[in-house]
């Protein structure tokens, strides 16, 4: 074999070696700068960190949650890019005014209410089922859900990020056909999943039939529930979906990146 050939299979099995070993390497790497941090602060209520640092924090209910932490109910510490509403009950709203006129983010929610706020015009964006708002790298999309609101109608909120991926916030609400099209339209890889029956909202069953019929998740999140009597306890939604391995189910205050 020619001194010539030699370098050449060296120089082939180099590149061939670096390409194997290095190359994962990389793909780790951009996975790791393309985390989404979501913290569950109980109920319905989330912060979501993008890997550019954008915050979102959804359904701030907080100061009377039975359900948050303590140590993380004092509306000072919270600096959200925005904050995302998904209807008017208490709930769901109560401390988005007094962090949004503390932090001077804007409050995103249905028109009707949002225009009710007081808040200037720079903070209160007001829109509607089919609208889209830009917030640093996170696009926010305004979908249905079917629930009541007063005034104007609920809705829930697909967070869509620089890496492809898109997040799912069901806000309250029964599963309906619709949902079909946020699964067509937004490919969502998380689902924060409002499953905890009672009066007011789809129990457990409810919510693994609209997984199972619409949506093909990477994970689910399961909320809405324990925080108040009437409302399925954590063991029972966590009897509910054992055996399902994309779901994660957390502890109010608990931080995940995904």
């Amino acid at each position: 074999m020619s001194d010539l050939l030699r370098r050449s299979l060296r120089t082939f099995s180099l590149g061939v070696f670096l390409g194997v070993t290095c190359l994962p390497a990389v793909a780790v790497a951009q996975r790791a700068r393309a985390a989404i941090s979501v913290q569950w602060l109980g109920h319905a209520t989330f912060e979501v960190v993008s890997s550019g640092g954008t915050r979102i924090l959804i359904d701030p209910f907080l100061t009377d949650n039975p359900a948050t932490p303590d140590s993380l109910k004092a509306l000072s510490r919270y600096k959200p890019s925005a904050i995302l509403v998904s209807h008017s009950h208490f709930d769901h709203s109560v401390n988005a005014r007094a962090i949004a006129v503390a932090s001077g983010a804007p409050v995103i929610s249905i028109y009707e209410w949002v225009a009710t706020l007081g808040l200037p015009e720079a903070q209160a964006k007001g829109g509607n089922v089919g609208g889209t708002f830009k917030v640093g790298d996170v696009t926010i999309h305004l979908v249905p859900a079917m629930h009541s609101s007063e005034p104007g109608h609920a809705l829930g909120f697909v967070l869509e990020f620089a890496d492809g991926r898109s997040l799912y916030h069901t806000g309250d609400t029964w599963l309906f056909s619709e949902m079909s099209l946020i699964q067509e339209l937004y490919h969502p890889s998380i689902i924060l999943l409002g499953t905890g029956g009672g009066p007011y909202t789809q129990g457990p069953a409810a919510a693994k039939l609209a997984v199972r019929k619409f949506f093909t998740p990477a994970t689910i999140v399961p909320m809405h529930y324990g925080t108040f009597p009437g409302l399925a306890t954590a063991a029972e939604v966590r009897a509910a979906w054992a055996g399902d391995k994309r779901v994660v189910m957390m502890m109010p205050g608990d931080r995940r990146a995904f």
